[in-house]
């Protein structure tokens, strides 16, 4: 009887290693760390990017260490993870590549002009079909933006200047969605 107990508590301590190794946002999981090249990243926070009251997809940005700091996130020259999980077939890859464009505008203040070339590039990243359970895992390592589709890369492109315009779009003075930059800044529960 007592290696009865032994192992059920066992089992429960495990179990409770297990439910703490990851973040569960409004039904999607996202893992508590992340692997970034030979960095390991923590979740420093996440949520839901909604537009006219629906749920598009689940974010969440991964950190070398926890922070609540947006600009000095954006300008940093540190590896971090920007993970979105789609959760409403009302994205499609035009209305993506729409986004990415307005979150562009709004990031360099209306000055895209330096960064054309590497827009377009990112945008063929969503050139492709997106359903539902799809993601996206936009990484920046190396001073290089990686943009991976359900874990296969779909373009790399460099430049410390390009990153902070790319999580600009999530974290700057515009963000696509204030309540969710205040959520990856894990402002918000």
């Amino acid at each position: 009887m007592r290696k009865v107990n032994f192992y059920i508590a066992i089992f429960f301590l495990l179990l409770g290693f297990v439910s703490q190794a990851q973040t569960k946002i409004e039904g999607v999981v996202l893992p508590d760390t992340y692997m970034a090249g030979k960095d390991k990243l923590v979740l420093n926070g996440g949520g839901v990017r909604e537009k006219f009251w629906m749920d598009m997809y689940v974010a969440g940005l991964y950190l070398t260490s926890k922070s609540k700091d947006a600009a000095g996130i954006v300008a940093a020259n540190t590896s971090m993870v920007i993970k979105m999980n789609i959760v409403s077939s009302l994205i499609t890859s035009e209305r993506m590549t729409e986004a990415v464009e307005e979150g562009f505008i709004k990031s360099t203040g209306n000055n895209t002009t330096p960064f054309k070339a590497k827009i377009e590039q990112f945008q063929k990243a969503f050139s492709e079909p997106i359903k539902v359970g799809d993601v996206f895992d936009i990484v920046y390592t190396a001073e290089t933006i990686s943009i991976y589709k359900n874990n296969t890369l779909k373009t790399a492109i460099p430049g410390l200047d390009f990153k902070k315009a790319v999580f600009g779009i999530w974290l700057g003075t515009e963000p696509a969605d204030s309540d969710l930059k205040k959520r990856m800044l894990g402002e918000l529960d």
